[in-house]
């Protein structure tokens, strides 16, 4: 595997840990990130050692979502694009943003970047070895993606975990909120893009466990532990068995419409306000006027 630039990976005994390390970035998700993290995610399936993976996160959060500040603080008219270095290749999330409504759109450049996006979050899903996910600080939007791929969430009490880019400029592209939640619990959420703290989040069926912040890695160790006791056949059976459930019920039908749905969102009356906002005040003013309506600020604890 080359080197990573986003996340590390170690095997420890039976357990391989995938960690996402961009600490001063909030973990932001970079075009890089989806594809690292579905190699490691191969690599512990080929692991005849591993038997569970761990997903965690370095610093203050587990994931902070999209590290969209360069891609939405591009100018629509292409200003910003100017002084790139002739022949550079233009960052996907960028061509997909950067558009100018007085042009054509086309949908299929969205849903090409997302799509692939989707598919190596769901490595995690679909992978061979269950996934435990650690979730502490804060782990919102695009981060809620890897969050709920994995196979049993343990979450932080104080922690905060939701999609509020369900108010603007975006739709949950790997679509398991309904799956986890229940239909009208999932609507309240997405109705608002409120976020819930662990102690809801396990209340509500989103997480598995919640525990206080200076607990939280003792019962994250202790699951793992007893989990990687299990053969390894097992356990391959007993996660292709509980996803078929979720196969039959249409989650592929269900993730193409919210993939699609999430380029829609950037290019609505509302979704080019928020970028003209962004590119003129900088993305951080934009969300915070998005959520100041109701309420909160988004997540205060990101530093990037």
């Amino acid at each position: 595997m080359e080197t990573l630039d986003t996340l590390t990976y170690e095997v420890d005994g039976r357990i391989a840990r995938i960690t996402l390390n961009r600490p001063a970035r909030g973990n932001g998700i970079t075009m890089d990130l989806p594809r690292e993290l579905a190699e490691c995610v191969e690599k512990a399936n080929l692991d005849p050692n591993v038997h569970v993976i761990a997903l965690a996160g370095n610093g203050s959060g587990f994931c902070g979502g999209y590290d969209l500040v360069e891609s939405a603080e591009e100018r629509m008219d292409g200003d910003a694009s100017e002084h790139r270095p002739a022949g550079s290749p233009l960052d996907p999330a960028v061509q997909a943003n950067n558009h100018d409504p007085d042009q054509t759109w086309d949908p299929t450049v969205d849903y090409a970047m997302m799509s692939r996006n989707v598919k190596r979050f769901m490595s995690l899903f679909h992978g061979e070895k269950p996934v435990v996910c650690k979730v502490h600080g804060f782990c919102v939007a695009g981060g809620t993606d890897m969050a709920l791929c994995s196979d049993l969430l343990l979450i932080a009490d104080d922690a905060k975990i939701g999609y509020p880019p369900a108010r603007v400029w975006g739709s949950p592209t790997t679509a398991l909120w309904v799956y986890r939640l229940g239909l009208q619990k999932a609507k309240r959420l997405l109705f608002t893009g409120d976020c819930l703290n662990g102690r809801e989040a396990v209340d509500w069926g989103l997480a598995l466990e919640s525990a206080p912040p200076e607990e939280l890695d003792k019962r994250f160790e202790t699951l793992l532990a007893r989990i990687a006791q299990m053969p390894k056949n097992q356990l391959i059976m007993m996660k292709m068995l509980t996803n078929q459930t979720l196969h039959n019920q249409g989650l592929e039908t269900t993730q193409m419409l919210g993939t699609l749905f999430d380029g829609m969102t950037r290019h609505t009356p509302e979704g080019y306000a928020f970028q003209q906002l962004a590119a003129d005040e900088g993305f951080k003013e934009a969300i915070r006027q998005r959520d100041e309506p109701f309420g909160d600020y988004g997540m205060k604890t990101f530093k990037g």
